[in-house]
């Protein structure tokens, strides 16, 4: 099973996660509990159990980089363009925006 911290805006907001049935996200108890809490994408509401899905959630899915830029990390990487969650570990933990992905090394 790979994994990832989710960051929004530098605070460790959740963990994404790929498995045999699809993806997981579920918000960090800390950062649900803090004062200033806001739901990383608007079809990632703040909720205390894990979404689930097959695919892996659009929001996610629209961190990874498109066209030539996509191509030169394809070849740098090499990653399989079609390995969704391998770029999105690889490619998305400088994004721009608020929201960052950093891959945990198990």
């Amino acid at each position: 099973m790979r994994k990832g911290n989710v960051y929004y805006k530098n605070s460790l907001a959740g963990i994404i996660a790929e498995n045999e049935d699809g993806y997981t996200f579920q918000y960090d108890v800390d950062f649900l509990n803090s004062s200033s809490v806001k739901s990383v994408s608007l079809t990632l509401p703040i909720q205390k159990p894990a979404f689930q899905s097959k695919i892996l959630f659009p929001f996610f899915d629209g961190l990874i980089p498109e066209g030539w830029l996509l191509n030169i990390a394809v070849a740098n990487w090499k990653i399989n363009a079609r390995d969704r969650f391998g770029l999105l570990l690889t490619l998305c933990s400088d994004c721009i925006g608020c929201v960052s992905i950093k891959a945990i090394e198990e």
